[in-house]
């Protein structure tokens, strides 16, 4: 995220089958099966938005919600408490209730603690420039991961939007009209003409209140944000509560308690324990998406090819863990997830996904969506 989160909200998407960039293919790229869920909202005609004008007008759309979020641009202290409930069947880490509390205040810093009642704590204090943190273990669990992104900091930045292409497409979403913004990572994406392409990053915002209603980075994952009573800091507004889903099936349920600006805050809370100083803190930074074409070549453009989505993270040593599909009755799932899994994604040797990190650089983990395509003949 940005400033609110310490996550870099950046997308990356690597497209490769056996090694070989996908593009490589030409006319002989298979079709692509659409993307379809129950809370698929784009599902129609898309427009591209190509001209300077337009552009601007949907960067400013996005800045608008992203803004909204952004609760400490607002520079006044306060005190954030969250309750989330997980419900991932254990495809992911520490299932059931957990409690998350944020404090801030400006030139002290920030400091954030969460505990699963399955048994996860953390403590983080971001001040002066510094990052620590205490917990159970090193890597974050993905729905706490999770969590943060999508009250924080879920709108990608104008810088990073504006690189890509831009479509569009209007909708109702529980009586207010939206705006779904797709977005991708390079102005020459190949998308389809009617519906979402499986690589676009969505966001759908009430044009009224200008608030982020849904937001899916991949198809077969869902946030829907409600605003019913929603917290507000100045003229910053949190969701009261998201709801996360996956495959049509609600995993996660986010509470907003309480938002409340405080006059001051206690200076000790943001100095760091020895514990904290002694080892280093995990940051989460950017998501990245892969897309691999599994299958026997050569292939024709007469093939078709049904995606699954594997969505899991990457810690700090390049592991893939709490990893599973979007897609669970698609008959490729199991597959998908395991050669997801085979993926080299080592951040110290040339040619890994992750990107090199200097020998001084603090840990880091990511979220990865791995867009498995496999190719059927028909």
């Amino acid at each position: 995220m940005t400033s609110n989160s310490g996550l870099l909200r950046r997308m990356f998407c690597l497209i490769v089958t056996s090694g070989m960039p996908l593009m490589a293919f030409g006319v002989n790229t298979p079709k692509i099966a659409p993307a379809t869920d129950p809370f698929e909202l784009v599902t129609g005609a898309v427009q591209v938005v190509d001209t300077p004008e337009s552009r601007a007008e949907v960067l400013r759309l996005l800045a608008r919600a992203r803004k909204s979020l952004a609760l400490r641009s607002a520079g006044q202290p306060y005190d954030l408490k969250v309750d989330f409930t997980v419900d991932s069947l254990g495809q992911t880490n520490y299932d059931g209730t957990w409690e998350m509390e944020d404090l801030f205040a400006p030139g002290q810093g920030l400091r954030w603690t969460a505990k699963a009642a399955a048994g996860y704590h953390i403590t983080a204090i971001s001040s002066k420039g510094e990052l620590y943190t205490e917990g159970t273990a090193s890597a974050i669990p993905l729905r706490l991961h999770e969590v943060r992104g999508l009250l924080f900091d879920p709108i990608p930045s104008t810088a990073y939007a504006s690189l890509g292409s831009i479509r569009t497409s209007g909708a109702t979403f529980h009586g207010a009209t939206v705006t779904c913004v797709l977005l991708s990572r390079s102005r020459n994406a190949s998308n389809p003409a009617l519906g979402r392409g499986w690589e676009e990053t969505e966001e759908c915002i009430d044009l009224q209140s200008g608030l982020l209603r849904m937001h899916s980075e991949v198809p077969g994952r869902y946030a829907v944000y409600d605003y019913s009573n929603a917290p507000q800091l100045g003229d910053h507004i949190l969701p009261r509560a998201v709801t996360v889903t996956e495959a049509g099936r609600i995993v996660s349920t986010i509470s907003v308690e309480s938002l409340q600006a405080i006059s001051t805050a206690d200076p000790s809370l943001f100095a760091p324990s020895d514990a904290m100083k002694a080892g280093p803190a995990t940051v989460m930074t950017s998501a990245r998406k892969i897309s691999r074409l599994q299958g026997q070549g050569p292939f024709t453009s007469a093939m078709t090819a049904r995606p699954v989505c594997v969505f899991g993270m990457v810690t700090s040593t390049g592991q893939l863990v709490e990893a599973h599909s979007l897609q669970p009755s698609d008959p490729n799932s199991q597959a998908a997830v395991e050669d997801a899994k085979r993926i080299d994604f080592s951040p110290t040797i040339p040619g890994a996904v992750a990107p090199l990190l200097p020998p001084a650089a603090r840990p880091r983990q990511h979220f990865v969506f791995v867009i498995e395509k496999f190719v059927s003949p028909q």
